[in-house]
């Protein structure tokens, strides 16, 4: 894979990259969706109680809103080593090189994790109340699966790029835990 110094953010990346980007720049994805099409095993959920986390779907004609992060260059092997640590898990995500509008201008390519529907752990096209039941339920090795949908939600709206999906399922979400107690 060539050097690649942008990586995009379009879920907890936005939140918690890990890393201390020298740039962060909002970004536009021409092809794909933010979707919920992950089965969490580790870090949202378990094997026995699996979670949902957020993929980049291939989609014709969707457009994903996130952010481009610059990695400093004296930085770089070691974010892509810890980057691959945290998204490569069980290989759900392909890592793939894709080309990116910044919302000054500019175009980039930049590092992103994209599903594999091909993989196990593909759950695209559950209903809007499956994702709620599930996500209401599961925590995993990073913590509850509601607070990584919810800080995600939050997290796109305070740099003006909220999502209507993320907002309608966190709401869902927090009246499915209350019928929970």
């Amino acid at each position: 894979m060539e050097r690649i110094d942008w990586v995009f953010g379009y879920g907890s990346l936005i939140w918690n990259p890990g890393f201390d980007p020298v740039e962060t720049v909002r970004a536009r994805l021409a092809g794909y969706a933010r979707s919920f099409c992950l089965r969490s095993i580790q870090h949202r959920g378990t094997e026995a109680l699996p979670g949902l986390v957020l993929g980049l779907d291939p989609q014709e004609g969707a457009l994903c809103q996130g952010v481009a992060l610059r990695i400093a260059p004296a930085d770089h092997d070691r974010v892509l080593a810890e980057l691959r640590d945290r998204e490569l898990v069980t290989d759900a995500y392909r890592e793939t090189i894709l080309p990116l509008a910044l919302e000054d201008g500019r175009r980039v390519s930049a590092l992103a994790y994209v599903m594999r529907r091909d993989h196990w752990q593909y759950a695209g096209d559950l209903p809007h109340d499956e994702q709620a039941r599930i996500i209401a339920a599961a925590h995993g090795g990073r913590g509850a699966n509601a607070d990584y949908l919810f800080n995600t939600a939050a997290h796109l709206a305070q740099i003006g790029m909220a999502d209507d999906h993320l907002d309608a399922l966190s709401q869902a979400v927090r009246a499915q835990q209350s019928r929970q107690g």
